[in-house]
């Protein structure tokens, strides 16, 4: 990297550094890609086969999460992209639409897939090879699309989440499986959709039609709508599924926002979801174990709930544990 000064009393006001020009990178068509993942091969909630899941700390979540609705409070849920990858959207969709999730939030990956599903019928590249001739992540359309939405969404004071689904609104041509798709669903329902980005993360930022300052910008936005959910979360139920970083770091900060002006948020229930063996969860960790340095372990499961609530790590495959996530709360539910 090369850096233009005046010598030993540089005035940094004045310091250049060599910048790559972002404008210049070349994009493909989504439409030539192959999918890994497609409307066709999603999970069908009541038809597809639910797998057995024998987990007595399931159990106990899934009533404590029947319980938080049948006393009218909320449950946030917080996924990673593989929850989609995986085929799940229309269970996260039903579990919106049943009124369990009250609130869904998730990385920028997650706004990606739930957004090419909803325009494409498919998502989810072939990485390995993409990466190769520098096409990974390319696509035209998507990186289009997505950045306009949220440039266009950002100056009408929308975040994220509302930004997309206001495009799929007033662009119904472009987006034929809109019902496949999460956050649009979502928003239908009045159920906020949020997004926690970091720049440079995702495809989208890879564009040449990238605004970062509207990017970050619609995401803060989206910051503080997921701390209103944080701060009316007493009683309630906080849900990580398949985030190991950004889902507990950002419930981490939220939840220290709303604590530390004054709102009472300790009696909760947290849960994350995913496939470590962490064997006993709930045990102290030094800091020369690896297991330390998940982050959900400490920032979902034990950290937050010192006041009095519990947390849960829930051990398994997303196509075993949220298949009866959904089967098991409904039974509940409707008794």
């Amino acid at each position: 990297m090369e850096c233009k000064s005046n010598g030993a009393n540089t005035d940094i006001s004045k310091l250049t550094f060599e910048r790559l020009d972002l404008k210049k990178t070349r994009t493909y068509s989504a439409w030539e890609r192959h999918n890994l993942v497609t409307i066709d091969n999603l999970q069908e909630p009541g038809i597809d086969p639910v797998p057995e899941f024998d987990n007595s700390e399931f159990d106990e979540l899934v009533e404590r999460i029947a319980a938080a609705r049948q006393n009218n409070r909320p449950v946030v849920l917080f996924m990673g992209a593989h929850v989609i990858k995986c085929g799940l959207s229309r269970y996260i969709i039903e579990l919106i639409s049943e009124g369990i999730i009250t609130h869904v939030a998730g990385n920028g990956a997650c706004s990606i897939h739930d957004f090419e599903l909803a325009y494409l019928g498919g998502t989810s590249e072939h990485v390995p090879t993409a990466i190769e001739d520098g096409s990974f992540g390319m696509w035209e359309e998507t990186g289009a699309w997505m950045n306009t939405a949220i440039s266009e969404g950002f100056r009408r004071d929308f975040g994220y989440g509302q930004s997309l689904a206001v495009y799929i609104e007033e662009n119904p041509e472009k987006f034929p499986y809109a019902s496949d798709c999460i956050f649009y669903n979502a928003y239908k329902m009045g159920v906020p959709a949020t997004y926690h980005i970091t720049i440079g993360t995702d495809i989208i930022h890879q564009h040449p039609a990238a605004d970062y300052a509207a990017l970050g910008g619609a995401s803060g936005i989206d910051f503080s709508i997921f701390c209103k959910s944080i701060s009316d979360l007493e009683g309630g139920v906080f849900l990580n599924i398949g985030s190991a970083v950004t889902g507990a770091e950002v419930f981490l900060k939220a939840l220290s926002i709303c604590r530390n002006q004054g709102y009472t948020v300790k009696k909760i229930t947290t849960a994350n979801f995913d496939i470590i063996p962490l064997g006993d969860y709930r045990a102290k960790v030094k800091d020369d174990h690896f297991h330390y340095y998940y982050r959900p372990r400490k920032n979902i499961i034990n950290r937050p709930v010192t006041l009095g609530g519990k947390g849960f790590y829930i051990e398994g495959n997303h196509l075993v544990t949220i298949p009866n996530l959904y089967t098991r709360v409904l039974k509940l539910m409707r008794g």
